[in-house]
């Protein structure tokens, strides 16, 4: 399956800052990709390239074969975005709401009442398209905005935080629309968030960034396998020294805010060890649990650290926004 976007070498700097840290990747078309990690790693910068609101110190992408720099129109009219802030009028109906940005995207006048009518049934709101927004649930709006994305037939989803706020019953709901596009549409989806299930569940591969580089990349099935085996968490106030006394038995350590997260195999038959080491080196254990690996435990494990949220900013939300429309106009 060929990629529908190339990243090569893609760099970004703010004077001494290397937010995004020459990058390479292909994403293939009709595919799921999340990206992954902690606030400042540098997947909102590689975002804001790809959707050209920012460009490039150095390096390249394109987008549905256009070069983000020089073709950025042709960016545009090729991507859809669902922004992590809310961005719909409350105080119009949500036919109103899609009329308006399909004006936006330079969608015909004679088109427009049909293509809303598509996307709404995309989404499942046919029954509220008249309703004013402010009386939606948040569940209902997100879909709606994703419905708004939607509404050019872009090749490419981008989704920040798609589901961020909802509570989990409405976010499985989100995650069911978003695996619906993919599989009847073939949209290629591309999405951050820090909900590791939501990545596991949704995403053919993900990426992991720290520090402006990738540091993973796989499935997400694989990058589980890699940790090696089952996760032993020790909780204890000498972790390292835990860590130290485990290192003939296990495959792969890491410390983290008083824990010790080891991996190995046949985990239950090697807690008795585990303890008879703790007992020798006098390591005071306050806690034992035993779990199969996680996408939080490959994230710990690469990146030395838990994932926190990010959150973007308004200004940057409003300027991706602005510029999105901007390139949207050119259709009219």
């Amino acid at each position: 399956m060929a990629n529908v976007i190339e990243i090569n070498s893609l760099t970004k700097r703010f004077k001494e800052l290397t937010a995004v840290d020459s990058i390479s990747l292909g994403i293939k078309e009709g595919e799921i990709f999340g990206l992954l990690g902690p606030n400042g790693a540098g997947k909102t910068t590689a975002i804001s390239m790809l959707v050209t609101m920012k460009k490039p110190t150095a390096g390249t992408a394109r987008v549905n074969g256009f070069d983000i720099v020089k073709e950025a129109d042709g960016v545009r009219k090729s991507i859809g975005i669902v922004f992590q802030d809310p961005s719909l009028d409350e105080e119009l109906t949500a036919f109103e709401n899609l009329e308006l940005h399909a004006a936006m995207y330079g969608i015909p006048a004679a088109e427009r009442k049909g293509r809303i009518h598509e996307v709404i049934a995309m989404v499942e709101l046919e029954d509220r398209l008249h309703d004013i927004v402010k009386t939606f649930s948040g569940g209902m709006r997100r879909r709606l905005e994703i419905a708004r994305g939607l509404l050019h037939s872009p090749k490419i989803l981008f989704l920040d935080e798609p589901t961020i706020g909802l509570d989990p019953q409405t976010r499985k709901h989100v995650w069911d629309y978003i695996v619906k596009l993919r599989k009847e549409h073939g949209i290629t989806i591309v999405m951050t968030t820090h909900y590791m299930e939501e990545a596991d569940s949704l995403c053919d591969r993900v990426a992991i960034i720290d520090t402006g580089k990738i540091i993973a990349l796989d499935t997400p099935s694989a990058l589980k396998d890699s940790l090696g085996g089952d996760i032993v968490l020790i909780k204890t106030p000498q972790a390292q020294k835990m860590a130290d006394a485990a290192k003939s038995i296990v495959k792969k350590s890491k410390v983290d805010d008083g824990a010790v997260s080891l991996s190995l195999q046949q985990a239950e038959k090697k807690i008795t060890v585990l303890m008879d080491l703790a007992r020798e080196n006098r390591i005071e254990v306050l806690s034992v649990s035993i779990h199969k690996p996680t996408l939080d435990d490959v994230f710990l494990h690469y990146t030395g650290k838990n994932i926190r949220a990010e959150t973007a900013s308004p200004k940057d939300a409003m300027r991706m926004r602005r510029n999105a429309m901007g390139g949207m106009r050119g259709r009219r």
